[in-house]
This record gives C-alpha cells, structure tokens and sequence, in this order.
C-alpha cells in the first residue's frame, strides 16, 4: 500500500512538473518529423492491426531481459544468457519507435509522465547494451549485475506506461462505450444538409457526422477514436477522408476506416437514408 501511495505521489509531480515541457516539447517535435510519412505513422500506430502496437511490442524485450536475468540467477548457460539479453536489445528498438509515434501526440500531465518513462526505458537499453557488451569479454558477473539493475528499471517504468494507459486512458478507442442505436432516428431535414457540409448530429447520445457527398448519405462517429477530437471541425478532402483537427488522423467517411494515424481504431459507420424529406440514422 505505501509503495503504491508513493508511486501515485511521484507520478502527481511529475505530472505538475512543467520545467519538463521544453524538452518534451523539442523531442516530439523531432518525433513528429520522423514519423511524417503516412507509411511510417501507421505502421508505428497500428493502424494496420487495429489497435496500438506498442503495448504488445513491450513484451518481447523484457520477456528476454527477464529471462536472461532468470538464468542468470540460477547459474545457468552464461551464452544463453548473452542471447537473450542481445534478443531484447534488438526488440527495443521498434517498439522505442512505436512508443514514442504515440507519445508525440499526448499533452500536459500525460506527456511529461511519458517523457520519464520513455527516459527511463532508454537508460535501460543502455545498461542491457553495456551488459551484453561486458558479458562478450567474459565478464558475467558484472553483466548479470548491469542487466538486473536494466531490468529493474524498465518494470519501474512500466508502472508509468501502466499509469497512462489505464488511468490516463492514453491509447484507450474513445467511441468505445459508445452506445448502438438500433432504431431509425431523424436528424434532420435533408433539404437542410448541402453538398460537402459537415454536421454534428446526435443519435440519442451519440455524436455523429453527417456529410452529404453528390447523392450520398455517410455517417461515422463524431468523436475520434483516438483521443476524443471532434472530427466534424476536421477538414474534409477530396479524396473522400475527414482528418481530425487534433493530431491528424485521417478516415474515410465511406466506411470509418483508418487512412493515416495517431489513430488505430476504424470509426463506428452509421446507416443513413433519406424517409419524407428527413434524414434518419441509425448503428450500421
């Protein structure tokens, strides 16, 4: 209970620490750079999996860390060992990437949470990078020492990532808890919603857009599924996709799916048709 107690405080200060916000600020800056190309931005998102793919990349770097330190412990092949931790250095790598394409669109408390994890995994990789290059010269003892200590510091870390994700609810789908809406509901007139307009509808509580496009009807989800932006004050284009004003996520209104990330989560469709001059929603 004290140790949770503490871990809560420190991560309070640091999420009220703004003499981080210069750094945190360059960095993404140097982030959003790299991750540019729209290839680049969903392959690091994940929107080609359809959820973020930096929480299952975790895994394989600190399970091999883990369990080079596991044999380390119980003396067992100081070569397997060396392996494993070199297996988790390599897989450091892209999901460093992955983490840090995520962490580039956060804000406030949370960015500066992420700054320290991400901080606090790189000095990790470090001493992981510094153990297996002290193991190769037969060192093992001092390398066991070095990738305890790593390891040590990247499940510290972890409790941060663990932080935003499930308390922040940084990487969670915003249309989620969105409920479904299974009866036609009317929106509003359809004399009223002209060629390219954007509207805001509401279908019972759910926000949705509306657009007209020549002589069809399409409706997603409102609210990005990313980190809540409103995507009816995005810009639509001609190719057929809306991009949220917030980090730029881009959809397709046909359908809801995603063309360019932050976002790895397709939006809700809504069915739509047009009964008496009124135009009615409902869950597709």
């Amino acid at each position: 209970m004290r140790v949770t107690v503490a871990m809560q405080s420190l991560i309070r200060t640091i999420g009220k620490t703004k003499g981080l916000d210069p750094a945190a600020e360059k960095l993404s800056g140097w982030v959003e750079t790299a991750t540019r190309s729209t290839p680049v931005k969903n392959a690091l998102s994940g929107s080609w999996l359809g959820h973020q793919v930096h929480p299952m990349l975790t895994d394989l770097p600190i399970g091999a860390w883990g369990a080079a330190t596991v044999l380390d412990l119980t003396g067992a092949d100081p070569a397997a060992s060396r392996r494993l931790v070199g297996l988790g250095i390599l897989a450091s790598a892209p999901t460093a990437a992955a983490g840090a394409s995520d962490w580039s669109s956060l804000y406030g408390p949370a960015k500066r949470v992420g700054l320290i994890h991400a901080a606090a995994n790189a000095t990790a990789s470090v001493l992981q990078i510094t153990s297996w290059l002290v193991r190769r010269r037969g060192h093992h003892g001092a390398g066991a020492a070095l990738s305890l200590l790593g390891l040590s510091l990247t499940l510290g870390s972890s409790y941060l990532g663990g932080h935003l994700s499930f308390v922040r609810g940084t990487g969670v789908n915003h249309t989620a808890f969105q409920g479904t809406v299974r009866r036609w509901t009317d929106v509003g007139a359809d004399a009223d919603l002209v060629e390219g307009a954007r509207s805001r509808v509401m279908v019972g509580e759910v926000p949705v857009l509306l657009i007209r496009a020549g002589s069809a009807l399409h409706a997603i989800s409102a609210v990005c599924s990313h980190q809540g932006g409103p995507l009816d004050e995005g810009k639509l284009g001609a190719d057929g996709c809306v991009t949220c004003p917030w980090h730029g996520s881009r959809f397709r209104i046909e359908d809801g799916s995603v063309q360019r990330g932050p976002a790895s989560v397709p939006q809700p469709r809504w069915e739509a048709k047009v009964e008496d001059g009124r135009i009615l929603l409902r869950s597709a």
